[in-house]
């Protein structure tokens, strides 16, 4: 990678409660607690965060961190959409029906864009898009 110029590194979500969406994503997709960490923006505002991933480090694949201003509650969780590519997009419908989520959209595959995709939530109410790479028709 070139020094000289940017590049996406990581997402925030703004949780309230900071575990339980870390179980979540670790039983639903498989992430992994990277780091745990405990800091302040200023000294009045105290912050937590835990560093999810589905890679070795941060530098492979770009994590998802979980962030909770100490004291404060979140806001919305409606504010984002949440992508994953996964194997099998049932099974992760499934986990995440297990794992405190809801169904928004069923599985359903779309052959014109060569994937299967359902929409649900974290436990939390935040959207995600959950989406299964389809195999290419045969002569393409």
């Amino acid at each position: 990678m070139q020094a000289d110029r940017a590049r996406f590194s990581f997402t925030k979500i703004i949780v309230d409660e900071i575990d339980k969406p870390a179980a979540f994503y670790k039983t639903v997709f498989g992430m992994r607690e990277l780091a745990r960490i405990q800091d302040a923006l200023t000294p009045e505002r105290l912050i937590e965060e835990i560093i999810l991933t589905l890679a070795d480090d941060m530098a492979s694949e770009p994590p998802l961190v979980l962030f909770k201003f100490l004291g404060e509650p979140a806001p919305a969780a409606s504010d984002v959409i949440l992508g994953f590519i996964v194997p099998d997009v049932d099974a992760t419908v499934e986990r995440a029906l297990n794992a405190g989520g809801k169904v928004v959209r069923a599985p359903k595959d779309q052959p014109e864009h060569g994937v299967r995709v359902a929409f649900a939530t974290d436990c939390d109410g935040r959207l995600l898009e959950i989406v299964q790479m389809l195999a290419a028709p045969a002569g393409h």
